[in-house]
């Protein structure tokens, strides 16, 4: 099979470690810091997790360890949407293993938890990893978003793991996905097996993070592919003068990827779902901030422009919340009943007796075939499913309609042409940048020292991260410090909590003081491509999110 010239390229780069990882890894121990607790819901959480609550921090450092070199057979796991830089997470793995023994094993379950259900894995060989050292995507195993909840499940994968004779197993994923990992650590205790679980911080929506996971991985490529995208438009509406662009970008629960772009490309508008929650804005509120700047700029003879939305926009707009929750207890409730209808007036008119008169106007109110999504097929939950309505067309509909009544009173004199994009599938597999593929390999190899140190419930943690790679501090937090309790399913349970964007946090203060100019006045940035070979302060950077968080 031929390849491209970057893709071999890629195979040959060798990823940078924290310092203390280089050294022969005998030579790395365990440091354990200070018990630790929950981030709310203490008592509650200390009942579930009565084995793994409240275990210390741990960091490597130099230092003697003699459990490094025993031989090992760890499972890994590929769970929920792919990131840039999964395969290198398992490199990592991979290679910290043989290091430490080159007998140990590391088994692939293909397609993601419920290749440990099922007990579908390969053993995954030098051959296997050398094709995807430094790629794009999960194919080297696959992905899959089953969750192990049920007690069959969660004794078929003790099962699958006894059968194969592992000593750990490794869940690289998101936040559900790493709840999954706390609660099979959890139960492998009580069953009195000494199999241990460790996770890895995944996740492009960046939501994933607290002082010691301090991004997740796949932000940083992400947010650098999109900008680039971004970046490209608003060089191209700056030369045809005659669009405005509405470009809806992945981020169901937060908005963490609009506002690093939005610091990336500098767009006139760059909607932020939390701020849009706390301000209590209404739909027509956000047309109209749209439609201020679309006049504004209209006054400077610029007729377009860029407007960023963030995906989840809608569940944080308090109207359309409410009439989300109405639809989906409503539908929940006679299931059946409502699939067995087919024409979408009929629906409406069904739905008009179970939800409230203000949500049935809203949706009739909406244009048709936005108001259709609300209604399409349920996700697993029997949630609506919010990344396929199209927010972007909304705005585009209700802003043109906002600027005729403009015009019709002459307080609009100018030209409006919507243009509609969602970047979502195209920044998730792409070739990961410098930092993410140092990043994730680091936490693969911190994984791997985790495990054989004998330590389970963990969250493989790589810190100082805006420093150079070897400055970066590498150990492990435990699962359970980064949890609450929250309704799922109609009764409580323990999730890691998303961390959502902080409105008095540097980057949502930097991008709000400079958005007045921006919605104004053609600001427009032009990031470029990722680049892998070249200066350090142009091929290793980090995000500006990041940057600021840490106060660089």
């Amino acid at each position: 099979m031929s390849i491209s010239a970057l893709q071999n390229a890629r195979y040959a780069y060798k990823p940078k470690l924290p310092a203390c990882l280089n050294s022969p890894v005998n030579e790395i121990a365990v440091e354990m810091g200070e018990p630790t607790e929950a981030v709310a819901d203490r008592n509650e959480l200390k009942e579930i997790f009565a084995q793994c609550y409240g275990k210390p921090l741990v960091t490597f450092i130099k230092g003697k360890n003699d459990k490094i070199g025993r031989e090992l057979k760890v499972g890994v796991i590929l769970s929920g949407g792919q990131a840039p830089g999964g395969h290198n997470v398992i490199a990592g793995l991979f290679d910290g293993l043989k290091k430490g023994n080159a007998a140990s094993i590391l088994y692939g379950f293909k397609g993601g938890p419920s290749g440990l259900i099922d007990n579908k894995a390969i053993i995954l060989t030098d051959d296997i990893i050398d094709k995807y050292r430094n790629t794009g995507g999960f194919d080297i195993i696959g992905s899959g978003r089953t969750k192990i909840e049920t007690p069959q499940q969660f004794a078929s994968s003790l099962e699958t793991a006894k059968k194969l004779g592992l000593d750990a197993i490794v869940i690289i994923g998101g936040d559900d996905s790493n709840t999954n990992a706390a609660l099979l650590a959890e139960y492998f205790l009580t069953k009195g097996s000494k199999i241990q679980v460790i996770g890895c911080p995944k996740t492009i929506d960046g939501d994933l993070k607290n002082e010691y996971i301090e991004t997740s991985f796949g932000f940083d490529t992400a947010c650098k592919t999109y900008s680039e995208l971004i970046g490209n438009i608003c060089r191209d509406t700056n030369s045809a003068k005659k669009y405005w662009h509405f470009i809806k970008l992945m981020g169901r629960a937060a908005s963490h990827i609009a506002l690093e772009c939005a610091l990336q490309c500098r767009p006139n508008i760059c909607l932020v779902s939390e701020e849009i929650e706390a301000k209590g804005y209404s739909l027509e509120t956000i047309v109209e901030l749209i439609c201020a700047s679309v006049v504004k700029r209209a006054g400077n003879s610029e007729n377009f422009g860029v407007v960023l939305i963030p995906e989840g926009l809608v569940e944080f707009i308090p109207e359309i919340k409410k009439l989300i929750s109405e639809l989906n207890d409503a539908i929940a409730a006679d299931e059946k009943n409502f699939a067995s209808i087919s024409s979408f007036l009929d629906q409406i008119t069904w739905l008009s007796r179970r939800i409230s008169q203000p949500s049935y106007s809203l949706l009739y109110t909406l244009p048709p075939d936005i108001a259709q999504q609300f209604l399409m097929d349920r996700d697993p939950h029997g949630n609506v499913q919010v990344s396929r309505i199209e927010t972007e067309k909304l705005l585009v509909s209700m802003v043109e309609k906002k600027l005729q009544g403009l015009k019709d009173i002459n307080l609009y004199k100018g030209s409006f042409s919507g243009l509609t994009h969602f970047f979502g599938y195209e920044g998730r597999c792409a070739f990961p940048s410098n930092f993410d593929a140092d990043y994730c390999y680091s936490l693969g190899f911190s994984a791997f020292l985790l495990i054989a140190s004998g330590l389970t419930g963990y969250l493989s943690s790589v810190r100082n991260l805006t420093a150079p790679a070897e400055q970066w501090i590498a150990g492990g937090i435990p699962l359970t410090m980064m949890m609450n309790m929250e309704q799922r399913h109609g009764s409580k349970k323990p999730v890691i909590k998303k961390a959502l964007i902080d409105l008095d946090g540097k980057p949502f203060k930097a991008f709000k003081a400079a958005r007045e100019e921006w919605a104004e006045k053609t600001c427009f940035l032009y990031p470029g491509a990722i680049q892998y070979f070249g200066p350090e302060e142009v091929c290793d950077q980090t995000t500006i999110t990041l940057k600021m968080e840490r106060g660089k």
